[in-house]
């Protein structure tokens, strides 16, 4: 009698389950169906097709969907059922707290005030990342100027060929003007590109050491532009290098700044979050500096764009400026005057 008893008993729990699973189920169903079909529809970006009650009861049965998973999970349910529960929690958890946008609306909300919000944000950073840059630049400069044997160590050996101490004004000249071929200054000219992206992108990621070595880096990179601006304002060529630099250089070294505020502006919420935690420091840091970045890498591209056409057809010195600080104008207009209100 027991053995038989207890095989029974067995039988009547599974069953006794399965009956308490299929009641569960029949009275929260129509209710995960539901959820489903709105989940569906927004997910395939019909969101017009629900209905004003479908979109206020969302919040609704997404709380009565995770009430049913707990009952599911304590219950030891079907795990069938508790598979799809928890599948269905996790599509409508990115529908109700996701954020949902399309790839036009997210430039719109980028470009037309998102990145000028994000750049201020980092103004006490950018007036420290300036400094840095300025230091570096006049460093390289009295360095050459002090020792001219310097130069050679701070400008990389394959464009010191005319452009080194002693050169005469009219082969300085002659590399700023007329269409450079070879080894030319339009060789330094992509040189200088490609290692300011790549300063730009090493001046953000360093930012997480306290940003102390994000200022190292903008310093250095700047000591040896200033070691060449020191052979041309040696010949009097001051105002005639600046400008050809201007064109693509305003952006560039814009983007730079930026880059160099952006990783110190982790740093410094790094070093000091105030009363937040350093977690949430960091968060909103990371959040503002990656904005900030996204901006950085459109300059780059229009940097390059002008370095690749305008250095190379426009001759004149006056237009040189021309272009370079209207572009700059418009960046800093953009940045710090174009303020929407938020949406």
């Amino acid at each position: 009698m027991t053995g038989a008893a207890q095989p029974l008993r067995g039988e009547q729990a599974v069953a006794a389950a399965v009956l308490r699973s299929d009641r569960f189920r029949l009275e929260r169903e129509g209710d995960w169906q539901r959820l489903d079909a709105m989940v569906t529809a927004m997910e395939k970006g019909r969101l017009k097709k629900l209905s004003d009650d479908d979109v206020m009861a969302l919040p609704v049965l997404y709380r009565n969907l995770l009430s049913s998973l707990s009952i599911a999970r304590e219950s030891s349910l079907d795990a069938g059922l508790i598979a799809y529960l928890e599948s269905l929690t996790l599509r409508a958890y990115f529908i109700v707290y996701g954020t949902r946008t399309t790839f036009g609306g997210w430039c719109r909300s980028f470009f037309g005030g998102g990145l000028s919000r994000a750049v201020r944000a980092v103004g006490v950073d950018i007036l420290v990342a300036l400094a840095a840059m300025v230091i570096g630049a006049m460093l390289g400069f009295w360095l050459v100027d002090a020792d001219p044997q310097w130069y050679f160590r701070l400008v990389p050996a394959q464009f010191s060929d005319v452009r080194v101490p002693g050169a005469s004004r009219e082969a300085l000249l002659g590399t700023l003007f007329g269409k450079a071929e070879g080894e030319g200054l339009s060789v330094f000219a992509a040189y200088l590109f490609n290692n300011n992206a790549q300063v730009a992108i090493m001046a953000f990621a360093l930012g997480f050491a306290f940003g102390v070595p994000t200022l190292l880096l903008l310093v250095y990179n700047m000591v040896g532009l200033g070691a060449m601006l020191w052979v041309f304002a040696s010949r009097g060529l001051t105002v005639e290098f600046i400008g050809w630099l201007s064109i693509h250089g305003t952006t560039e070294l814009l983007a730079i700044l930026l880059a160099g505020a952006a990783g110190l502006h982790i740093g410094r919420a790094l070093g000091f979050p105030g009363q937040r935690s350093h977690l949430a420091a960091l968060s909103g840091a990371g959040r503002t500096a990656a904005q900030v970045m996204a901006g950085v890498i459109v300059m780059l591209i229009c940097a390059g764009l002008l370095e690749g056409f305008a250095r190379q057809l426009v001759q004149s010195t006056a237009m040189r400026y021309a272009i370079g600080y209207g572009v700059l104008a418009l960046w800093l207009s953009y940045f710090f005057a174009f303020r929407p209100r938020r949406s």
